[in-house]
């Protein structure tokens, strides 16, 4: 179905929308996490049959570019789809933030699982290996990062309590931003970062220095950004919106069905715009927007 986009606009009052960051419970000690085989739990690696999500809640999706397989945090830990449907990837860790870095190079934060050697909230973890295993970085046993993202330049993250970025993955810079920050996603270079929060999106274009509200943008819940200029938003009602300016502006693409959690969006090698969509039930994908969203094979 080809249509021309529409400009979309909403305001919180009317989707009632509700942004909050809980807190968590502090502990101490840094630590690297191995895979499955070393950190003892018998389940991991295992596919999942039945269901198309593999745990009781999403809090990030992602897509890896090499290979395209797309990988979903969750409460049970971390599970990557092919044609054959869900595998636990790695040890067993709530893992509240997620986000693709680079080709098999994640970024994570959240909560340990039965097994796993870290203190409790884990801070910034690291893997280098597609999420088989976990290296800790920073802020072990202080921050439980939900919104998390991450460039080649640097990672930003909220905890609740402050929006910072690390060049390094281990020293830390506040960020001082408008809004307290639901979900957010940063552009491949580093400098523009896009926020979403009940009153509307923001966005800074010097890397977190100054921030300005996204005149006449929907309410978007969650982000992603697809290459240097596009970005991928959803509403809480499920309009899908594609900016093609960093953000500057938007256009309504597609919608979906169901509550959504978490999206990834991926501009392939032929330059056609992938988009995943995460809901309350359903990992749905697109690989032409016009043509809407389908079951996420194997799920």
């Amino acid at each position: 179905m080809n249509r021309a986009p529409r400009r979309v606009t909403a305001t919180a009052a009317a989707l009632g929308l509700s942004l909050a960051v809980a807190a968590c419970s502090p502990a101490d000690g840094p630590g690297t996490v191995p895979g499955p085989s070393s950190a003892g739990t018998s389940d991991a690696g295992t596919t999942q049959a039945g269901g198309a999500l593999p745990g009781a809640h999403v809090h990030g999706v992602g897509i890896d570019p090499e290979d395209g397989l797309v990988h979903l945090a969750t409460h049970e830990g971390l599970f990557r789809y092919d044609a054959s449907g869900p595998t636990r990837v790695g040890p067993v860790i709530d893992l509240m933030g997620f986000t693709v870095a680079g080709p098999g190079h994640f970024y994570a934060s959240g909560h340990p699982g039965a097994g796993t050697d870290l203190p409790d909230p884990v801070g910034l973890i690291e893997s280098t290996d597609g999420g088989e295993t976990w290296t800790a970085l920073s802020r072990q046993g202080e921050s439980d990062f939900h919104a998390l993202t991450a460039s080649g330049a640097r990672v930003v993250a909220f905890d609740g309590a402050a929006l910072q970025s690390t060049d390094d993955g281990k020293v830390w810079r506040d960020l001082v931003a408008p809004v307290a920050p639901f979900a957010m996603d940063v552009s491949p270079d580093g400098s523009t970062i896009v926020v979403t929060h009940q009153a509307g999106p923001v966005r800074s274009t010097d890397a977190g220095g100054t921030w300005d509200p996204v005149a006449d943008a929907p309410l978007l819940q969650i982000v992603d950004w697809a290459d240097d200029r596009t970005v991928v938003g959803v509403t809480p009602d499920g309009v899908v919106a594609v900016s093609a300016d960093a953000g500057a502006t938007w256009d309504e693409a597609a919608r979906v069905e169901g509550a959504p959690h978490a999206v990834a969006a991926h501009r392939r090698a032929g330059g056609s715009l992938r988009v995943v969509v995460v809901t309350e039930d359903a990992v749905l994908d697109s690989v032409d927007l016009a043509d809407g969203f389908a079951p996420l094979a194997g799920s």
